[in-house]
């Protein structure tokens, strides 16, 4: 199981939340989050990457076969993440039971903290 694999599938899901996208959209708006993708997109790197991806998007085999293989990414992240979610939930579930027990036991009597006043002398203004 790969890491890749539960972002792919937040990812997915994260594209689902209006809030999300909003959020989404203030940031592509940014004039620096625009200048920072405008120089990735120039870099030799990512013109090489969009190469193979066009050219993979022209044979029909490897399209179905690029979808199959990020189909069953997402469907391996989902469950990955179902887990982490249900792990999560139990954690939480575990610290509230505990937290009730602690509430069930008597509490130590504290003593009264009597706030101190320091003694200040009368003035005479007269």
């Amino acid at each position: 199981m790969s890491m890749n694999n539960v972002l792919l599938a937040q990812l997915m899901k994260d594209m689902q939340d209006p809030e999300m996208m909003a959020e989404a959209q203030k940031m592509m708006n940014d004039p620096a989050f625009q200048a920072h993708m405008k120089k990735m997109m120039q870099s030799n790197a990512f013109q090489q990457s969009m190469k193979q991806t066009q050219e993979s998007m022209k044979d029909p085999e490897k399209v179905k076969e690029m979808e199959e293989k990020a189909k069953k990414a997402i469907e391996e992240g989902n469950k990955t993440l179902e887990e982490m979610e249900k792990k999560k939930k139990e954690a939480g579930d575990d610290d509230k039971k505990e937290a009730d027990k602690d509430e069930e036991k008597p509490a130590a009597k504290e003593e009264e903290e009597v706030e101190e006043v320091p003694d200040i002398q009368s003035i005479n203004l007269n």
